[in-house]
């Protein structure tokens, strides 16, 4: 449904920051799915951990976190301007860990919306099992 390059159209992040590579379902209101596909030569392997490379949980908030901002902006219809900007992380948890050749699976669903601010469900899978689950807020905001 969106490609990297129409993702890097909505999003301000660059490599190595963008996490996200593929959207492949969003219906502009409630619910989207994005994909990253986490390869070996990912520069956060190099130091976490030198022979036993993990993503570090705190980069699958982040992705999950630019999964949101998409379905954000498209719900305002906002796109290519102002960014959104988490306000919060809830009941974050880590199930397994995330390792190289893996792809993750970016599921979110608006909770809630007030004006310009969200809340979010989000999961994070590979394959059927559920690694990473939190509850993200955030709030539309202006970029520079």
């Amino acid at each position: 449904m969106m490609d990297v390059n129409e993702i890097k159209k909505i999003l301000p992040h660059r490599y190595p920051f963008l996490l996200v590579d593929r959207i492949i379902e969003c219906d502009d209101k409630e619910r989207i799915v994005g994909l990253k596909n986490v390869t070996a030569n990912e520069p956060f392997f190099q130091g976490h951990f030198p022979g036993q490379p993990i993503m570090p949980g705190v980069l699958i908030i982040e992705a999950l976190g630019q999964v949101a901002a998409i379905l954000g902006l498209r719900i305002r219809g906002k796109e290519g301007s102002p960014v959104i900007l988490f306000t919060g992380i809830d009941s974050a948890r880590f199930r397994k860990p995330v390792y190289p050749g893996d792809q993750l699976r970016l599921e979110l669903t608006k909770q809630r919306s007030r004006g310009d601010f969200f809340r979010f469900q989000a999961n994070a899978y590979v394959g059927d099992e559920l690694v990473t689950e939190a509850v993200l807020h955030a709030v539309l905001g202006q970029s520079e």
